[in-house]
This record gives structure tokens, sequence and C-alpha cells, in this order.
């Protein structure tokens, strides 16, 4: 293991990426199937299974962006303190409480659901959505509606606000900071936020889709777009850090570099 990458920042990279295989093995699977079989159906389980990991990895996802702000903010506005306030040990909790308070908090949302008695079995999507679930329903579904938009708020707004903050204190310093400066929070913050754009462009369309009728856009686009924070944000972000930051662009250079060096020297 390359030391030089067991950094704060880094080790919630490695959680972004983490839960970004974790979010991928709740869709495609269930995907495979479905392409491959004649009849697309799902189980009740199976589809709640798939709607837990599928928020989870949204929350999760959301969640590392936020605390990822919060280390750019201290490493660009405290340089000389970054190293006593984001130790590992810090960092390691603040990400073991991200996966734990995602998991209770879709767990709650999960128990709401399965007490629902379900009258219908279609569902107009091709993967599993908790409220196009909770429509199903032919009981009532007013706690499940109130807890829903409370989710909601706790996975977008909660969030939102240490992100709002850091950068409003980068942009600040920027300004007001040398031309070295404005050049480390560009290297450093431009990844994080087409990361965060990106994200939340998917997961803004997915939420209007589940809560409004989208039947005016054409069915292609609306499949495409209820993809897209699944599918581009896994493709996108290991491309944008490994391009973008030079400790893992340097690392994985000389990691193939050895590879090549090695396969060489065999083959000879």
């Amino acid at each position: 293991m390359n030391k030089s990458l067991h950094e704060p920042m880094y080790l919630f990279l490695c959680s972004l990426f983490v839960n970004e295989l974790y979010g991928s093995a709740g869709l495609f699977p269930f995907l495979l199937i479905q392409i491959l079989s004649d009849i697309h159906t799902i189980s009740a389980s199976f589809c709640y299974l798939q709607i837990f990991c599928l928020y989870t990895y949204a929350h999760v996802e959301f969640c590392n962006l936020a605390i990822a702000s919060y280390d750019r903010y201290v490493a660009i506005c405290f340089p000389l303190l970054y190293k006593t306030r984001m130790t590992t040990k810090k960092v390691a909790v603040f990400i073991a409480v991200i996966w734990l308070y995602s998991f209770v908090k879709f767990l709650i949302t999960l128990s709401l659901n399965i007490r629902l008695l379900l009258c219908r079995n279609i569902i107009d999507s091709i993967y599993c959505h908790n409220y196009q679930v909770v429509k199903l329903s032919c009981s009532g579904t007013k706690v499940n509606n109130i807890y829903g938009l409370f989710g909601v708020f706790l996975t977008i707004v909660v969030p939102l606000l240490p992100i709002l903050f850091s950068y409003m204190k980068i942009l600040k310093i920027c300004f007001s900071g040398s031309k070295q400066t404005r050049q480390k929070a560009i290297s450093t913050c431009s990844p994080h936020l087409v990361s965060l754009l990106n994200f939340s462009f998917g997961c803004c369309f997915e939420i209007l889709q589940s809560r409004f009728d989208m039947t005016g856009f054409p069915r292609v686009l609306r499949i495409v777009l209820s993809l897209y924070f699944l599918i581009m944000q896994p493709l996108l972000n290991p491309i944008m850090y490994g391009m973008q930051l030079s400790k893992i662009r340097n690392t994985l250079k000389h990691h193939f570099s050895c590879k090549m060096l090695a396969y060489c020297k065999a083959s000879l």
C-alpha cells in the first residue's frame, strides 16, 4: 500500500469509490436478470432490498461529498492545522457515522414500507423506487409520505449545509489570498465540484420523476436520466480524481510502469 495515499482526503475517496461499487451492485445484477428474462418481474423482498441498496448509496454518496467539502475547507483555509484537525481517527469516525446513519435512516423507511398492504403490482420503472411502491398500497400512506418528505430533507438539506459553508469560506480565501492559494483551491476543489454537480443533477431528476408525472418526456430519455446517477457517477469520479490529483496520477503511472517493466523482463 502506498503510504502517501493514507491522507484524510484519500480515505474519503476510498469511501466514495466503495460506495459506488455498492450502488452498482444494487442495480446491475437485478437489471441483468431482467434483461435476460422473458418475464420482467421481481419479488417484493428483492424489490425492498434494491430500494434499500440504491437509497443508502445515494445518501452515503451525498454525505461523503459533504464531509469531503469540509476537508477541502480545512486544507485550504487552515493548512498548518490540517493534520491536527483532520486526523486519521477523526476521518474513520466521520466515515463510520455516515454509513451507520444512512443504513439506520433507510431501515426506518423500509420498515414503514413493509407494513403496507399492496393492491397493485406494476411499477413503471426499470428498478424499484420507494415512492412508487408506496403508491401501490391500498392502505393508509400518510406516515410514509410525511417521513418520505422528511427523509428527502435530511438527505439533501443537511449535507448541503457543510457544502455551502465550506465553499463560501473557500471563495472568501480565494478572493483575499494569493495567486498560489487560488491555484491550489482550483486544483483540489474542481474534481469535488464536478462530482457534486453531476450527482446532484442525477438525483434531482430522479426525485422529480418519482414524485411527479413525467410522462410528457420521451420514455428513452426518462430511462437514461433515471440511470444517470447510478452509472455516470461511478464512471466519472475515478477519471476526474485520477486525472486531477497528482498523487493518484503519479501512483498509477508508477504502478503501471512497474507492471510493464516486470512484463518486459518476463518476456525476455
